[in-house]
């Protein structure tokens, strides 16, 4: 049993000094990592330490020296279950962890709301910085309230006003690149398979492009019909291969009215796609061409490699980490806007010869 165990005082830094026969900042510096020292001044230390029951400083304290939290807060605009069911989102994460790690800082996951009422959200978190990924819908009714009380906002693909940095994606000359790609193969019929148009969004098809209310949706969709114009838009629920599947089959269900092409929005999109394609017995491309967005890894996509634009979801991430770094040291942080790269996959072809 330790001395804490038998008492009711929690040691300190200088009870554990005291044990080990080291000044308090050499006990310090173990804990912290910052300062090397020897490993025998080391091992006394944290065998003193045992002893005592001391677990290491505690954060409550330091966060309050630093004036800072320690937390980054990430809003997402849909249920954190699905999020990370996105590898687009995953590699963003990544990225953006890497950048504020040297801070000191870990990310709390949020909602752009939080259903019950009783746990943490943008407005009441204790917060250093906000990374939005997207600025729509609640988001925006927060945003205003968060920048009062002098929090960093950074947004991902969003945009939140002039005066927030923003980490963007050229979404829509990227879109407009794979669908002119596609026209140059002799596509004219086509069809859109799109993220979602809102966040509380149920799939179907799109009657008012006005209606969408996410910025990247809007911006590929752009894209899309700055090349077909009059391509009508299946608007899926989420970036899920399910998705893309139910998308597929409402597209394909009337022989007469089939496109040769469709555009999806996301790599896992198309991947749906391609499944409903061959459920309906057309062949890829040679029947129809399907193009993605994003340039991941899909599993159990093989034979098919996919025509798709690349994206830099981990630099957009660091990107982000990086601008949450300048602010929180009093420093601009610049916007920054990535660009894709197209590649072309086997998964689309000449128009078919009847059409």
């Amino acid at each position: 049993m330790s001395r804490q165990d038998s008492g009711t005082r929690r040691a300190t830094i200088s009870d554990v000094a005291r044990e080990a026969g080291v000044s308090p900042s050499t006990a310090s510096v173990v804990f912290s990592g910052k300062t090397p020292v020897s490993e025998a001044t080391r091992r006394r230390v944290l065998d003193a330490a045992a002893e005592l029951g001391y677990t290491g400083p505690d954060p409550r304290a330091a966060s309050l020296r630093r004036g800072r939290s320690g937390i980054v807060g990430v809003v997402f605009e849909e249920h954190l279950r699905t999020a990370f069911l996105d590898p687009v989102k995953t590699l963003m994460m990544d990225g953006l962890a890497d950048a504020v790690t040297p801070l000191g800082a870990g990310l709390l996951l949020l909602r752009d709301h939080e259903p019950t009422g009783s746990g943490p959200s943008l407005t009441t978190a204790p917060l250093d910085a906000a990374v939005l990924i997207g600025c729509s819908g609640l988001l925006r009714e927060s945003l205003a309230t968060v920048k009062a009380r002098g929090v960093p906002v950074v947004v991902i693909e969003g945009d939140a006003g002039d005066d927030v940095p923003r980490i963007g994606l050229d979404n829509r000359e990227a879109q407009r690149q794979a669908a002119s790609h596609l026209r140059a193969l002799g596509h004219r019929r086509v069809v859109v398979v799109s993220l979602p148009a809102r966040s509380d969004w149920e799939r179907g098809w799109l009657r008012d492009d006005t209606a969408v209310a996410v910025d990247v949706t809007r911006d590929r969709l752009a894209g899309a019909l700055d090349v077909f114009p009059d391509a009508a838009t299946y608007a899926a629920a989420g970036s899920f291969i399910d998705e893309g599947l139910a998308a597929g089959r409402e597209i394909f269900a009337d022989p007469d009215r089939r496109p040769t092409a469709v555009i999806a929005q996301s790599d896992l999109l198309a991947a749906g796609v391609i499944r409903a394609a061959e459920e309906a017995g057309l062949r890829v491309p040679e029947d129809v061409s399907v193009t993605g967005f994003d340039g991941i890894v899909v599993d159990g996509l093989a034979p098919y490699e996919l025509t798709t634009l690349v994206q830099p979801a981990t630099d957009k991430g660091r990107a982000a980490g990086a601008a949450v770094a300048a602010m929180l040291e009093g420093e601009p942080a610049a916007t920054i806007f990535f660009t894709c790269t197209f590649r072309e996959g086997n998964t689309t072809g000449p128009v078919p010869a009847a059409d």
